[in-house]
């Protein structure tokens, strides 16, 4: 399991690399596509197969094509060369940083003594019935309640992001008036 683990953590790596440093556009929308479907793969191996299905569906799926959609739009090729900026650099590097610091406290993954493994909290079964309006079953209660809550507000974000990119990618009427004026 270990050596799966660390080999898609090791393609995830690369593959990262590789998008930020690639210079064709379309291979880097195949490479972000590629990111995505390991990014997949990873959650399905962290027993998180609704996050992967999601991951694997916008991030591969949805996010290409409008990827490749914009690319239609804009031509094949970045436009040139420009400088490493080290200031965005130098941010993602102290976030990085402060993230993996605040995982050390973390206890190890599927220790069987992590309070998460050993029992649901007592206040939260004892209030589960008020909380959850009568709902017979806990599990129940969390999928009806609080995912709920949690699915409307992902579902609420997808939306908006796609309303914006549609926004962004359409082309308004006097468009080809314009470019004619400019020419």
């Amino acid at each position: 399991m270990n050596l799966i683990v660390f080999t898609i953590l090791a393609m995830l790596a690369a593959t990262a690399v590789t998008v930020a440093r690639i210079r064709d556009l379309w291979a880097a929308i195949m490479f972000t596509g590629i990111y995505s479907f390991l990014s997949a793969s990873w959650m399905l191996i962290l027993d998180a197969p609704d996050v992967a299905f999601t991951e694997a569906a916008v991030g591969a799926g949805i996010s290409t094509v409008l990827m490749l959609s914009t690319l239609v739009l804009i031509g094949p090729s970045d436009a040139g060369r420009r400088k490493p900026a080290l200031v965005p650099l130098t941010v993602v590097a102290i976030t990085g940083c402060a993230l993996v610091y605040g995982t050390l406290d973390m206890p190890h993954f599927g220790d069987p003594n992590d309070p998460i493994h050993l029992h649901p909290r007592p206040s939260f079964v004892e209030k589960s019935q008020v909380d959850m309006h009568g709902l017979p079953n806990v599990i129940t209660a969390v999928l009806a309640s609080y995912r709920g809550y949690d699915t409307l507000g992902e579902t609420t974000v997808v939306l908006t992001a796609g309303i914006a990119v549609l926004l962004i990618l359409r082309k308004e009427k006097d468009e080809p008036e314009r470019e004619a004026a400019s020419q």
